[in-house]
């Protein structure tokens, strides 16, 4: 992290104006470089007020992804941070972290240029417009709890997005947030597995949320897409949520390592909306009409079709289907 990084950290952190003295002390440098530092971050937006014998304190700051920022607002997560301005795709990406043997980090950018869905879907990605993260965690776990970990990535998005828009979204099964009906975010978990003995090595939870997109921005997907401005009129900041979204994902990587998930089931259980609506199962063998009936404990959806029998699903496409 450069001067100006740092700075801005310490701007990020503290409620209280930092003296120009304190800052210089804190890097080494004299205050004429901290002077220059400020004058630059003012150019790129950031309001800092100055007051003599008090320090410099930040009022206002852009819309853009700061790396001082993400880190200052995601105390006290600590992550491993790689904040790239274009990429192919966050996870992607952290795939081949993981292969390098990096234990954890996240990865974020400003846009990716094969952003993926589930089912090989693409999920675009435009510049300044969404939040584009991939957290690469290393949970213990096993291929089964898939379902579990998928649900617990819903909750801990859905518990980010409240947090700095004020509204809870609700989760389509497996794991999709919606405001209204519509799409607000992507959720992909992806697992790299230990074929004997079915353990879980690497866990990568690539997360796309819409941010700023109006409906032009949309197009022909505006029936069935949303953002956070256009579903609740607020101005979210990027950084901001990106630190929610890092705190809530450390929350969630704490419950499966230790305090167990029931909480996170719970709450997916009041979040699903899929739950009694009739839907039609899509799955490799075919289409099936069926009720969905209620989420499990281990996140599986319970339906019945119309012939009596039931299944509970832990994976495949659930597309609910219109009232007659």
């Amino acid at each position: 992290m450069g001067k100006r990084e740092q700075i801005l950290e310490a701007l990020w952190r503290s409620e209280a104006p930092v003296s120009g003295e304190r800052l210089a002390a804190a890097l080494g440098v004299s205050r004429a470089a901290v002077w220059k530092e400020i004058a630059a971050l003012r150019e790129e937006g950031y309001e800092i007020e100055s007051r003599t014998n008090r320090g410099y304190r930040l009022c206002a700051a852009p819309d853009v992804l700061s790396e001082a920022e993400i880190l200052a607002l995601s105390a006290p997560a600590a992550p491993r941070l790689y904040l790239l301005p274009e990429v192919d795709s966050t996870s992607t990406y952290a795939k081949r972290l993981a292969l390098e043997g990096v234990r954890e980090a996240v990865v974020i950018a400003e846009r990716q240029t094969g952003g993926r869905g589930r089912l090989g879907r693409s999920f675009a990605s435009p510049a300044g417009k969404g939040l584009y993260l991939s957290a690469l965690i290393r949970p213990p776990l096993e291929t089964a709890d898939c379902a579990l970990v998928t649900a617990c990535a819903g909750v801990a998005v859905c518990d980010a997005v409240e947090e700095l828009a004020g509204r809870r979204p609700s989760i389509k099964w497996t794991n999709d947030p919606q405001f209204d009906g519509k799409k607000l975010c992507g959720i992909l978990t992806e697992l790299s597995t230990e074929g004997e003995s079915g353990r879980v090595l690497s866990l990568v939870v690539g997360v796309g949320i819409n941010v700023s997109q109006t409906e032009t921005d949309f197009g022909e997907l505006a029936g069935s897409a949303t953002s956070i401005v256009l579903s609740t009129g607020k101005q979210v900041r990027r950084a901001a949520l990106a630190a929610a979204v890092i705190r809530a994902l450390t929350r969630m990587e704490r419950a499966l390592h230790e305090e167990g998930t029931e909480r996170y089931i719970a709450q997916y259980r009041a979040d699903c909306s899929t739950v009694g609506k009739a839907v039609t199962v899509i799955t490799p063998r075919g289409r099936r009409a069926a009720q969905a009936l209620a989420v499990t404990d281990r996140a599986e959806l319970l339906v019945e079709y119309e012939d009596g029998s039931r299944e509970a699903l832990s994976s495949g496409e659930v597309s609910v289907r219109p009232a007659q």
